[in-house]
Formats: structure tokens, C-alpha cells, sequence
């Protein structure tokens, strides 16, 4: 069958791509540059990423809060360049998460965008991230897709290590089988990076951009199956090794050492399954590596898949269970000492040892007789000196003083919880981190939270870029502030937050100018906050200024970041 791409279709190639296993992936994140803030160094949170091409059109002017076709509302920019835009948006007809690419319909590759993600829709296979609308509209075009926030790129499960190696099975085999039955439809990925695939929080491994992520950017390939084989290759390739199988550094792993050229990748790690090592090398043999043992190189996915069905099946690890400490047994079980007896065997009855009959016996069953006296004398003088001390209690709680209302004035007042009525992002330099979220930080749900972006530098915030983070929450009137539970979504070293009484939900002043409640400094999940000087106030600022470093997930890259999942005040 002929080879051919739709992702590809009347598209110029003006971005100057190699081919895209041999080229780290220099994606930049919106605001980086700005604030010294990334959200993701991968392709995309669920989006797509690239390399920043002067004098192409512009992207669109929009913002968080923006909808679409009355349904989509975006929520967070992921990736800005070459003219599009990814976002993350909220589908509020079917209330769902989805990710969007937008971009002008003027802009030259927006009909080659059109074409590939409705070409991409029509496959339906759930191997791959479904594309779930295509629209130009009011001279946008954008692609809607599923997002997936239970899933993990193959990125960040490398940030940790090399998979194991049924997983790495696991992978190869589902991406392998997944693109052959694409190519099969005549499409093809040309973009498949370790951050195009991911997990499932079941297990199942799924790609995202097929045909769409490398029509954003003018990506095409004369020969595109032998140009997604190899991509598989650099994937399990990366998956066994932790390492890129080139001599540049890429999606965040080391590439190979200059000069060396292609190797084996169980001559780069030891203990690497050799026939996944073979596998590898067979389909990244059409970029000048040799096949271990004159194996002939797999040149499209479909060679690969067979490839695979020859090789001897890789079973998953025994699961490890953790062995019950031996059982103790008693000295009631087994006798003063001796050991205890064995199964089956027939053991003597011993009688029991004769009375204390001795001189010696006698004396020692009089001292003991002696002693419960003793100890029966003390404890009757206790109880007796007790009572009094109640009986005087009680006397001095009678002849207590008591206010015009009857009411004892040593009682304590109750604490009360105090609701909130609403909150803002509080932004006091640069960009918001997600104003969208804010209801999340008091809506019981401690599933839920508000997050910042990552910063690079830390634990604490630099007031040259960013002084700090936080919320402004409204209590509805005038209350008096006892103290506050914060719950935090990473642990680590370590996150600071103070509170600030201020004057609405805009604040006038700075965080300087307003009254400081009370801080604290904290490395778990919970943050508890005592007022010392209590104030009365109907606006409350939770200002964060230090947080600790958390790897990357599906929103944020690793990084200096933190999140609240509830807050509450007493007062």
C-alpha cells in the first residue's frame, strides 16, 4: 500500500523540522518568559507544543473566561506559539473537562488543522484521544479534544526512572498496534513524543495529536510510516533506558554521549530485557543503528506489531506479598521457657510442682500476706483523702460568682465555624494562576482545589517576579477571626502563609499596608493557624510565600507550586 499522511495535506513545511525522533521537542509555556513561570516543558498540559516561529500570524487575543460556540469556556492558556494557541476549557453543555487549539482562520495551515482533526474524528479508535469537534467560526478555527485527567505522559513516569519492563511491553505493543490500524485508515502521527502518549490511571496506554498536532505545524514526511516506526523506537528506547537515543537532550532525558553514536540500550543500562533491547534497535534501524544479530529492520508500525507477536510473551511481575510476622506464642501456650511443641507429637503430661510446704515456702507466703495488707491500708487512706478533696471542690464551685445573668463567667465561649460567602484570586504582580478555581478552596469537596503555576525558583516566592500568591475570601459581615485550617495538596519543604485582614475583595492597599492575623510554616498537607491578636474583619487574604517542589502532573510541570484543597475559619 502506498504510503501517505492526512496530517500532511497542502501543508508547507515552514517550521524546519527534522525528523521528530532525532529533535528535542523545544516547546516553550505560556508566561514563561514573563514571569519565570512554567506550566509544562512537555508538548503541552494536554495540548500541543513546538518551537517559536518569528513573523507567523499571531494567535487569537483571548482569555481565561472566553467562550465558544455558547459551550466551551476557556480556563487556562497551555501553550502560545506560531500563530495557535492550546488551551485548557470547560464543556459546559456536557460538563466536562476538554482541551481546544484555536487559531486565526486566515492563519495558512488553519484548512490543513480542519482537515486532519476531522479525518482523526472519523477513526474512533479509543487508543487514541478522541477529537470532538472542528469548527471555524467568527474567524477562529479550534479543535476540541478529550481530555484525560486521570492519564500521565510518558514524560513524567520517566522523570522517576526507566519503566519496568512489562510496562514498557505494555507500551510498545498498544502504540504499535494503535498506529498500525491508523496507518491502515491513512493517517499518520509525525509527532509521537513521549509526551503524545500516556497512562491510564487503569493502565492503558493512549495517544493524543494524531494527524492534528503535526498539521498545527506544518509537519509532513515522504515516507510518514517509516517516520512513526521509528518514533515508536526513541519511545521504548527512552522507556528502557531513561536516556534519548540521540546525542541531544530531549523531553527531559539525557541524550547519548557525544560521538558514540546509536548503541544497544542494554549496552547503556544493565539489567535491560534483551529482546525489548533488539526491538528498539530494529525500528530505530532506519536511522543508521544496526539490528542486534542481523535481525531485519521493522520499517512500518505493522512490521513492528509482528515483530512483537514473535517474541516470547512478557508476563507481568508476581505480585509481592508481604509475609505475617511468626507467631508468638505465650508462656501459657508453651510452658516457662521450652519450646514449643511440635505437630503431631506425643508429648508426656508433666504433674505440677508440689505446695510451698518448706520453712522457706511458709516465710514467703507470710510476707506476701503482709504486703496485701499494706497495700489495702494505702489505698482505703486514697479513697478517703479523694473524697475530701471533692468534697471541697464541690464547696468552692458552689460559692463561685456568677454574673447578673446567672451564668458562670469562667466558661469559655464556644468556637463557631465562619461560612464564606465568596472569593477572589488575589494578584499583586504578573499574571493570575487560576481564578476559575477559587469556589474549589470552599466547596467541602477536599478532591477539589485551587493551584498555582510552577515556579522555578523556591521554596521562597522572589518579589522581583512574583511576591506571592493567594485568595481574598469574603466572610459576608464583620467577624472576629479565631483561627483557620488550610488543607495543601503537596508536602514538602516548605510552604509559608500568613493572613491579612484587608478592606474588600479588590484591595486597595498593598499586602504591606494591611493587618497581618497570623502566620505560618509548614512541610505536610495541613496548615492550622491560632489567631494571637484577634480582628474584627469581614475580608480575609490567604497570602502564600513559599511553597515547596512537587514533580509534574497533568497541569504543571515539576517545580517550586502548591495547592488548597479547603479552607476554613472559626471564630
Amino acid at each position: 500500500m502506498a504510503e501517505r499522511s492526512t496530517a500532511a495535506v497542502d501543508v508547507a513545511d515552514n517550521s524546519g523540522d527534522e525528523p521528530l525522533t532525532a529533535k528535542a521537542d523545544q516547546s516553550t509555556s505560556d508566561g514563561v518568559a514573563q514571569n519565570r513561570e512554567r506550566e509544562t516543558d512537555s508538548e503541552e498540559a494536554q495540548g500541543s507544543g513546538g518551537t517559536e516561529s518569528p513573523g507567523k500570524a499571531s494567535p487569537p487575543e483571548l482569555h481565561s473566561g472566553h467562550k465558544l460556540a455558547r459551550r466551551y469556556r476557556l480556563e487556562e492558556c497551555v501553550t502560545r506559539l506560531d500563530g495557535f494557541s492550546s488551551w485548557r476549557a470547560v464543556d459546559e453543555k456536557l460538563r466536562r473537562a476538554v482541551g481546544v487549539h484555536l487559531l486565526p482562520a486566515d492563519h495558512p495551515r488553519a484548512r490543513s488543522v480542519l482537515a486532519a482533526a476531522r479525518s482523526s474524528a472519523l477513526l474512533g479508535d479509543p487508543r487514541f484521544v478522541q477529537v470532538l469537534d472542528a469548527v471555524e467560526e467568527n474567524d477562529l478555527v479550534y479543535v476540541v479534544h478529550e481530555w484525560l485527567p486521570d492519564a500521565t505522559e510518558l514524560t513524567a513516569l520517566l522523570a522517576s526512572g526507566p519503566l519496568e519492563v512489562h510496562e514498557a511491553y505494555q507500551m510498545v505493543s498498544q502504540v504499535s498496534q494503535a498506529m498500525a490500524a491508523a496507518h491502515r485508515e491513512g493517517l499518520a502521527h509525525l509527532r509521537l513524543t513521549p509526551s503524545a502518549v500516556l497512562r491510564t490511571s487503569t493502565g492503558q496506554w493512549r495517544i493524543r495529536g494524531l494527524a492534528v498536532n503535526a498539521a498545527l505545524r506544518g509537519i509532513s514526511s515522504d515516507t510518514p510510516q517509516r517516520t512513526d516506526t521509528e518514533a515508536i523506537g526513541a519511545l521504548l528506547y527512552a522507556a528502557l533506558t531513561q536516556r534519548w537515543p540521540y546525542d541531544n537532550d530531549a523531553y527531559g532525558l539525557s541524550g547519548l554521549p557525544k560521538g558514540v553514536g546509536l548503541i544497544a540500550p542494554d549496552q547503556v543500562r544493565a539489567g535491560v530485557h534483551r529482546g525489548l533491547s533488539e526491538l528498539a534497535m530494529r525500528a530505530l534501524a532506519n536511522d543508521g543503528a544496526t539490528a542486534s544479530r542481523h535481525e531485519t529492520p521493522c520499517t512500518t508500525p505493522e512490521e513492528l506489531v509482528k515483530a512483537i507477536a514473535e517474541m516470547p510473551r512478557i508476563r507481568p511481575p508476581e505480585p509481592t506479598f508481604t509475609a505475617p510476622p511468626e507467631y508468638q506464642r505465650t508462656s501459657y501456650q508453651q510452658g516457662y521457657g521450652r519450646p514449643a511443641p511440635h505437630m503431631g507429637a506425643t508429648q508426656p503430661v508433666t504433674a505440677p510442682p508440689p505446695p510451698l510446704q518448706s520453712r522457706t515456702g511458709k516465710a514467703l507466703k507470710w510476707a506476701v500476706s503482709a504486703l496485701l495488707i499494706a497495700a489495702l491500708g494505702l489505698g482505703s487512706w486514697q479513697l478517703a483523702d479523694a473524697l475530701m478533696d471533692r468534697r471541697k471542690s464541690d464547696d468552692t464551685q458552689k460559692t463561685k460568682t456568677t454574673d447578673g445573668n446567672g451564668k458562670d463567667t469562667d466558661k469559655t465561649k464556644p468556637v463557631k465555624p465562619i461560612a464564606i460567602t465568596g472569593a477572589q484570586e488575589y494578584v499583586a504582580k504578573g499574571d493570575a494562576q487560576a481564578p476559575g478555581d477559587v469556589g474549589k478552596t470552599y466547596d467541602g469537596d477536599s478532591s477539589t482545589y485551587w493551584r498555582s503555576k510552577s515556579f522555578v525558583d523556591g521554596p521562597e516566592m522572589k518579589p522581583a517576579f512574583k511576591p506571592g500568591v493567594g485568595i481574598v475570601y469574603d466572610l459576608g459581615s464583620q467577624q472576629t477571626v479565631t483561627a483557620a485550617s488550610i488543607g495543601l495538596r503537596y508536602p514538602g519543604d516548605h510552604t509559608t502563609i500568613t493572613l491579612y485582614g484587608t478592606d474588600s475583595m479588590s484591595p486597595s492597599t498593598s499586602v504591606d499596608s494591611m493587618t497581618k492575623i497570623g502566620t505560618i510554616t509548614t512541610s505536610g498537607t495541613s496548615a492550622k493557624i491560632t489567631v494571637s491578636k484577634k480582628a474584627k474583619t469581614q475580608y480575609v487574604l490567604l497570602w502564600i510565600t513559599a511553597m515547596p517542589y512537587a514533580s509534574g502532573d497533568q497541569y504543571s510541570g515539576a517545580g517550586y507550586k502548591q495547592a488548597i484543597t479547603d479552607v476554613k475559619f472559626t471564630g
